[in-house]
């Protein structure tokens, strides 16, 4: 059976853009009898709110969305993105990072490195240099793709955008705070949810082969991915709250009802064939 899901960041209000995502998300996996799941991704608990998270529950209520499961909480999980880390750890295909966002940034850039994601720089380190660094500052957790046997890319064929080939990254799995990173919680979380479909923006497309060989390396089945077109603005910019009317609440004050923006979107989802109609 189809198991779908919709995992927004409770950090402020739903716009167009994320209410239509989640539609799509809800379409799909309903249109084959299948089940849907609502997950908050919270890990930053600086952040985010259950109040904001309460208010996204009644947006997508009122859009004529429904769950079968009580939603989760990923600040609650912890321990389970943990135990897939110290997985990995114990395969050996993680080290230690002590780069700044600026260091990160720079080595991106570098002549050397044309590819924008993160070039390795700490992978070599001796135990020594890594003792040094550890006095400096606390060190993140990366996963160690070449270690693993991975790469430099892997490909995975996306059921709307089709055939796709994408640089696979040693991504951060621990910040230097401790608090677990968003591509481990997000695929640890896919397995025990038993999702089997991942409708998302197209803005996380190109993650997805790095979270693919995650899947592998714990032994997760890969669901079947899906990712729609972003919601641009006026000026071509993907949709956001500074483009002004972006929200239920915002919209209803222009006497736009939630019915109107439901058919509205739902006409956006139905060209894409996600309704199992086209």
């Amino acid at each position: 059976m189809t198991r779908g899901r919709f995992a927004p960041s409770p950090t402020g209000e739903l716009h167009l853009g994320n209410l239509r995502t989640a539609l799509a998300a809800w379409v799909s996996a309903r249109s084959r009898g299948g089940r849907f799941l609502v997950r908050f991704e919270d890990l930053d608990r600086v952040t985010s709110s259950r109040v904001i998270a309460g208010g996204q529950l009644r947006d997508l209520a009122a859009l004529g969305i429904d769950w079968d499961e009580e939603p989760v909480f990923q600040s609650e999980r912890f321990a389970l993105y943990d135990d897939a880390i110290e997985a990995l750890s114990a395969r050996g295909v993680t080290y230690e990072c002590f780069c700044s966002r600026r260091e990160i940034r720079e080595a991106a850039l570098a002549p050397h490195g044309a590819q924008a994601v993160y070039p390795g720089t700490c992978r070599g380190l001796t135990g020594a240099e890594r003792e040094t660094r550890r006095a400096q500052r606390p060190g993140a957790l990366r996963l160690d793709v070449r270690a693993a046997g991975f790469g430099p890319a892997l490909g995975f064929v996306d059921r709307l955008a089709g055939p796709q080939e994408h640089l696979v990254e040693d991504v951060v799995l621990r910040r230097n705070d401790g608090v677990p990173s968003y591509n481990v919680a997000v695929v640890v979380d896919d397995a025990r949810q038993g999702v089997t479909q991942v409708v998302r923006g197209e803005d996380l497309v190109s993650i997805t082969s790095t979270q693919i060989v995650l899947q592998r390396l714990l032994g997760y089945p890969i669901p079947d991915y899906i990712h729609v077109p972003l919601m641009l603005g006026p000026d071509g910019e993907r949709l956001a709250k500074r483009h002004g009317a972006v929200t239920l609440v915002d919209l209803a004050t222009q006497g736009v009802s939630a019915s109107e923006i439901r058919d509205r979107l739902m006409a956006e989802v139905r060209a894409w064939g996600l309704d199992g109609k086209s």
